[in-house]
């Protein structure tokens, strides 16, 4: 993913917006009542979909090597790439492949489940900000009911490319799967982290202090936030 200078709103009503339309849309929002939610490694499983590319541009789907792995490129058996094929490569990452990525299991469920609860989702998704809309397609296409997402672009920051949309968001949770993008989130939304594939993961101590809850999925998590919030308004 490249470096973007501003995050780029897609939603139903409006597929390509400035970023300061995130704050107008969500102005009717109870901030108690919305979650921000990553994509990749959340949401939708780009492991497969690092994959299915691969075999796209160079006619094999790769080995697995490490079903563990974080990283899809030690995942799966393929080398390094430079030059024309890794040109190749990137070509195929284009408004198909991000409009496509499969949906990893039970997250289209556990997302329907909150939103049956009383909250909103808005996904915050740190693509290529001309991608927003094929993220947003995607994530409807697969039936999850979010209509919202901000692509802010990745950066080479210590802050989070995420921060600056969560603070004009300001959702009570902020649920991520890689451990620096909750550098620089407002103290008060809670920072959920999902772990998954553990090796070679950057989601280590003492970083781990940043965040409040961990959990091995979206289900888990929404599970626990729904416990969460119910035993709050009951008490």
């Amino acid at each position: 993913m490249l470096k973007t200078s501003s995050p780029i709103l897609a939603n139903s009503a409006n597929s390509a917006n400035s970023a300061n339309s995130a704050n107008s849309a969500n102005s009717a929002n109870s901030a108690s009542r919305l979650i921000a939610l990553d994509a990749d490694g959340v949401l939708l499983d780009y492991h497969e979909a690092y994959a299915r590319a691969w075999a796209k541009a160079f006619g094999e789907f790769p080995a697995l090597k490490d079903p563990q792995a974080y990283s899809p490129w030690d995942r799966w058996d393929v080398p390094w790439l430079l030059g024309d094929r890794l040109k190749a490569f990137r070509a195929v990452f284009d408004f198909e492949f991000w409009s496509t990525v499969p949906a990893i299991f039970g997250a289209a469920e556990a997302c329907q489940q909150l939103v049956e609860a009383g909250f909103e989702l808005v996904c915050v998704s740190a693509l290529h900000t001309e991608f927003a809309e094929a993220r947003r397609q995607n994530l409807q296409a697969l039936g999850f009911p979010i209509d919202t997402v901000i692509a802010t672009g990745a950066s080479a920051s210590e802050i989070s490319p995420k921060a600056a949309a969560l603070h004009r968001l300001q959702p009570a949770a902020f649920v991520d799967d890689f451990l620096p993008y909750f550098r620089g989130v407002h103290e008060g939304v809670h920072k959920a982290l999902i772990h998954r594939a553990m090796n070679g993961s950057p989601n280590t101590w003492p970083e781990l202090a940043n965040v409040h809850s961990q959990h091995l999925s979206l289900s888990v998590f929404a599970d626990f936030w729904i416990r969460k919030c119910t035993a709050g308004s009951n008490s």
